[in-house]
């Protein structure tokens, strides 16, 4: 099949670095979207008379009278559009970045220990023995740090969304509050942003291949790398099939389902670290 072609490994690595710095917000997403070609932007976040065609005439007229009285008390009120979405992809992507990053710790244990680690050593602990129980250990330490992390998170989502549901439909304050506040959701930035991110994921499956062609037979790297394309176009579509106003809402479900789909991952890669630590410690 051929040895490992390193440089593309390593490529492989830095795009998922890159796409897992944007989803935390180390880059931020707003920074990538500004440098973006304007065709990728589409249509700008959406204006409050934008929203109000999707009522009646006389709810339209209610809530612009309201917009009037309220114009002082109003104008104090800042917007919340912090999505969640996006950042909610690097509970998927975290979790692939992270099973590659064993992979590089497999080869500088397996190709690096004989360098520095006597034979005598080596011959009575064998690298492929130390690789084996340390990616074990750490297998089963990671998915125990992000799954109480992810609860977390997921209960701060939902919170949000149960409240910003319920001001919707507290017609009329409760409705010209959301509009204020959740209404301009930068929809076309963030599916730009997701447009990159999705095309640094295709890169990176490209890598993974030209570094290595027995890459498509690990199947949780496969599962991963799956779930991190599907993640993208799950958050993108909940961006893009609702009006603009109700984006911050879709944008929160999404989040959800991607929370998700990353605790189903950790509890998958904890199960077999256990199996995998049973069977790199068993004597013999």
């Amino acid at each position: 099949m051929g040895k490992l072609r390193l440089p593309f490994f390593v490529l492989a690595l830095v795009a998922l670095l890159a796409v897992v710095l944007v989803e935390l917000s180390v880059v931020q997403p707003a920074a990538v979207a500004a440098r973006l070609p304007g065709f990728l932007l589409g249509n700008g976040p959406s204006s409050f008379d934008q929203a109000l065609q999707v009522f009646s005439p006389e709810q339209q007229q209610k809530l612009n009278e309201l917009r009037s009285q309220k114009a002082g008390e109003i104008s104090q009120i800042s917007q919340d559009l912090s999505g969640f979405g996006v950042r909610s992809l690097a509970f998927v992507d975290g979790i692939l970045f992270f099973s590659l990053l064993l992979m590089g710790l497999s080869i500088v244990l397996i190709k690096g220990l004989p360098l520095v680690v006597p034979k005598r050593v080596l011959d009575k602990v064998p690298p492929e023995s130390i690789h084996a129980k340390a990616q074990g250990c750490l297998s089963f330490i990671f998915p125990l740090l992000l799954i109480p992390v992810a609860l977390i998170f997921v209960f701060i989502v939902i919170a949000k969304l149960i409240t910003m549901v319920m001001m919707l439909l507290s017609f009329p304050f409760g409705t010209l509050l959301y509009l204020i506040i959740f209404g301009s959701f930068p929809r076309g930035a963030m599916n730009a942003v997701l447009a990159l991110l999705f095309v640094l994921k295709i890169v990176l499956g490209i890598l993974l291949l030209l570094a290595h062609q027995k890459f498509i037979e690990n199947l949780g790297l496969v599962i991963g790398f799956i779930a991190a394309l599907v993640g993208n176009l799950i958050v993108t579509i909940l961006y893009t099939i609702v009006p603009a106003f109700l984006v911050s809402i879709t944008d929160a479900i999404a989040a959800i389902v991607m929370i998700i789909i990353g605790i189903i991952l950790a509890i998958i890669m904890l199960i077999f670290s256990v199996i995998s630590i049973i069977s790199a410690w068993r004597p013999g």
